[in-house]
């Protein structure tokens, strides 16, 4: 499966906040601050899940009907992926 920059670029950025959440809590910071960041950090990697999952799920869709099989598989699995996921 291909990757866009877009979701490559979402990832950079939550590789920074975990830069940041580190350099938090070596200064010291206050709890509330490290986990406000901590959970801006979740919100960010689920959405990055979510971006994932529908790209597959549209791409291998297409497949499954362009070899002429049933996508009820392949949108199970995506599902599960998403429950997992959370």
């Amino acid at each position: 499966m291909d990757y866009n920059d877009s979701v490559k670029n979402r990832l950079r950025r939550i590789e920074g906040q975990i830069r940041g959440v580190h350099a938090m809590m070596e200064q010291n910071k206050e709890c509330k601050d490290v986990v406000t960041q901590l959970q801006a950090i979740r919100s960010a990697v689920d959405r990055v899940i979510g971006l994932i999952v529908a790209s597959n799920l549209e791409q291998c869709i297409r497949e499954e009907l362009k070899n002429g099989q049933n996508p009820d598989e392949v949108i199970k699995e995506a599902v599960d992926l998403l429950v997992k996921s959370r």
